[in-house]
């Protein structure tokens, strides 16, 4: 009996060449395949991609008459440019219209601007936009007051949008150069703390309307920081963003912590020696004190300074601050002595004395950056006298 061994791989014995064949039929059949699947892939990514335009924002300077902007119209219609969105802005000698267009294919931006050019217009400038950009002014405004006020670290953000500028960035205030406008395209604003915003746009230069809404703005992030109904957010010299609110006993711990984290010479110039262990009932004292507020200062679940506005019977409160040292020289004592300073205007006062801690220098220029008046130096008992603006 013939018995046919089958080969070490369990597969029937077939010629080599059979097998080498088989394996080039099913490479090749597969091959095909990823390549059709690639091809198709590739296929679906260029229509995609040619379905995909830009969007543009077009400012064009034009007389205000009838038939003006139907004429403009008329001609990005001729470049199979699909508008979008117009918006009409009154400037001296006529109107700028703002108009958000899809472009027909292949057309560029030089070729929008010469058609507009063709009805004796002046187009301004042309810059990428999005859908964002189809919202009326007054709503726009509002999305970006929303945005200063509730993420005030995102001011320069909320301007930018509200400007359609290319950067905003934030300079010292002294460095802020407001008189250097390049022509419109440049704008400079204080924001308080010593800072400044300076917002650029290179395509199209600001309107007065424009920088009226951002001055609007900034107002009313101004009162926001300062409303005495609740917390209130205060920005560093670093950037760092702070929290001023009405102190609480939940805070004891964490006041016995900023003590803690106090140098010896801070304290003693605070409580004019020393103050040795901070209790927890001392604590909630300076929390809680007989005759008046106290305000901490929050970073993060941390109490990084703490400021008291002591009222007594015939005579303008006193302030007492205290900030931790690692925060020192960076605008939280600034931050809340205004904050406290409010409240005592809130309250009817016009004037306040400030407890110098021994250095009458650094109290009055801090009493200075908190927009206050300093109305007398501090004398021999160690407390500055200023005038609160109401």
């Amino acid at each position: 009996m013939n018995i046919r061994r089958r080969p070490a791989s369990g597969r029937p014995d077939v010629p080599p060449a059979r097998h080498t064949a088989a394996r080039a039929k099913h490479g090749a059949r597969a091959g095909r395949a990823d390549t059709d699947a690639t091809d198709t892939d590739t296929d679906t990514e260029a229509a995609a991609g040619a379905r995909v335009r830009p969007v543009w924002r077009l400012r064009v300077r034009m007389d205000d008459r009838p038939g003006t902007l139907a004429r403009v119209a008329i001609r990005l219609a001729e470049l199979e440019c699909n508008v979008l969105g117009v918006t009409v802005l009154p400037v001296p000698g006529g109107v700028l219209d703002e108009i958000v267009v899809r472009p027909g294919p292949g057309v560029t931006r030089a070729d929008v601007l010469a058609a507009v050019d063709r009805e004796d217009c002046e187009g301004v400038g042309v810059c990428d936009a999005d859908v964002h950009d189809l919202v009326d002014p007054a709503t726009a405004s509002l999305a970006a007051a929303r945005l200063a006020v509730t993420t005030p670290d995102d001011l320069a953000d909320a301007v930018r949008e509200l400007l359609g500028a290319e950067v905003v960035t934030v300079v010292p205030e002294d460095e802020s150069n407001p008189g250097r406008d390049e022509a419109g395209h440049r704008a400079a604003f204080a924001v308080g703390d010593g800072r400044a915003l300076v917002a650029r746009r290179r395509w199209a230069p600001f309107l007065h309307q424009e920088l009226a809404r951002v001055d609007t703005l900034l107002a009313l992030r101004a009162e926001v920081s300062t409303n005495l109904a609740g917390p209130a957010v205060a920005t560093c010299a670093d950037g760092a963003e702070l929290v001023l609110r009405d102190a609480t006993a939940g805070d004891t711990d964490a006041v016995i912590l900023l003590h803690e984290h106090c140098s010896p010479s801070t304290l003693a110039r605070r409580y004019r020696g020393s103050t040795g262990v901070l209790s927890p009932r001392r604590a909630r004292e300076l929390l809680s004190p007989a005759h008046g507020t106290s305000v901490v200062v929050v970073c993060g679940r941390e109490v990084v300074a703490l400021g008291q506005l002591i009222a007594a019977a015939g005579t303008p409160p006193e302030v007492r601050l205290l900030v931790e040292d690692g925060w020192q020289r960076n605008g939280v004592g600034t931050a809340l002595l205004r904050r406290l300073s409010a409240l005592a205007a809130s309250r009817g006062h016009d004037e306040l004395v400030v407890a110098t801690g021994g250095d009458a220098a650094v109290a009055g220029r801090t009493a200075t950056r908190a927009g206050l008046e300093v109305v007398e130096p501090a004398a021999a008992d160690g407390y500055l006298r200023v005038a609160l603006s109401r």
